[in-house]
């Protein structure tokens, strides 16, 4: 934990806080609805647009585009990410969302989306505090970040609209349109994931990557918790209402969250043992697949559904669960290193697979 910035260490610290001056702020200010109202961006009022959009910029800026190729020289690392993340994680969610949430159809469906939203940078945090291998999950975040935007509006339809339907399953006539998740997508990730390409792409030429990374991104990096704060200030001042006067219904939500990262964790660490991976690589597909993209959700959310609805309300207490679980996981994988990983324990040593009896 010394090795994070106050920011980040912090974290679910600022969070909370930022829910509780939301609370305060929706009983004290009068018209805020309304105020937020007066210019919108599609749907969304445009400063929750322009916190949005600072949410996901500094993240996007992080991913090494450039490495993105390299992926396809470890077809292990590739296709267990690609399986975790896009068809056994969006199915896990699911599967707890409708156990656990059969009543709650907003928040069900915000989990959903959460489920969706597959991880980018800020995991690389937590890899590198597992002395996982840096250079893998920053690929694999380069991954996700382009499979968001081909596959999330399609996988948000099947799994909101069409799934539901072939189980038979009850769905309060809740009704997605494929384009406005697409558009949702297309303009929270979209306009950060090219704005983000360029910046690296374009500073990198004239300063190089050492004073990219080591200069350029702690400055912007806070951008990214400043825009999730203020919106989830808004957020909950909007939902202060909801929020009061059924508490329990934040607990609710975050048991079904809390049974995802443990399980997807587990299971990913597991299945990159079993395949053989060195510690190093295990524990970047993990990390990769049990992290989410809660920025991604949020902003989806409150573009297809709204700011005052409860999906966008699942999507803010992602992170509120996530960043105290994929810490605590941290130490977990240490601790699975020093028992299954015995003798491998150097920088190299992904470069060698491990042999595992039948």
């Amino acid at each position: 934990m010394k090795r994070l910035g106050l920011l980040d260490r912090l974290l679910p610290v600022w969070i909370m806080a930022a829910m509780a001056l939301g609370l305060v702020l929706g009983r004290s200010v009068t018209g805020l609805d309304e105020a937020l109202s007066e210019i919108e961006v599609g749907s969304v009022s445009l400063p929750i647009a322009i916190g949005l959009l600072l949410m996901m910029y500094p993240v996007l800026a992080k991913v090494r585009y450039d490495e993105l190729g390299h992926v396809t020289g470890d077809r292990r690392l590739l296709v267990s990410s690609i399986v975790l993340n896009w068809v056994l994680g969006p199915a896990l969610m699911f599967a707890l969302a409708w156990l656990l949430l059969p009543d709650l159809p907003e928040y069900r469906t915000g989990l959903i989306i959460v489920g969706l939203a597959r991880c980018i940078a800020m995991v690389l945090i937590w890899n590198d505090l597992a002395c996982g291998d840096g250079e893998a999950a920053a690929i694999l975040v380069a991954l996700n970040a382009v499979f968001q935007i081909l596959a999330f509006a399609g996988l948000g339809y099947f799994y909101l609209e069409l799934l539901p339907g072939w189980l038979g399953l009850d769905q309060t006539g809740l009704d997605v349109s494929v384009w406005s998740i697409a558009k949702s997508v297309l303009v929270f990730l979209g306009i950060p994931l090219a704005a983000g390409f360029l910046t690296r792409t374009l500073a990198e030429r004239a300063k190089g990557r050492e004073w990219y990374e080591a200069r350029f991104l702690p400055k912007i990096g806070p951008l990214a918790l400043y825009g999730l704060l203020f919106t989830i200030v808004i957020l909950f001042a909007l939902q202060g209402d909801t929020i009061t006067g059924n508490p329990l219904d934040v607990a609710r939500i975050a048991l079904p969250l809390l049974a995802y990262f443990t399980l997807m964790w587990a299971g990913s660490f597991l299945m990159g043992y079993r395949l053989g991976m060195s510690y190093e690589r295990t524990t970047a597909l993990a990390f990769t697949a049990a992290g989410n993209n809660f920025e991604l959700a949020i902003a989806v959310a409150i573009g297809v559904f709204g700011v005052t609805s409860g999906e966008a309300l699942a999507g803010v207490v992602g992170p509120l669960i996530e960043v105290p679980v994929l810490v605590g996981l941290v130490y977990v994988a240490l601790w699975a290193r020093r028992r299954c990983y015995p003798s491998d324990h150097s920088p190299s040593a992904h470069d060698v697979p491990r042999r595992t009896s039948a």
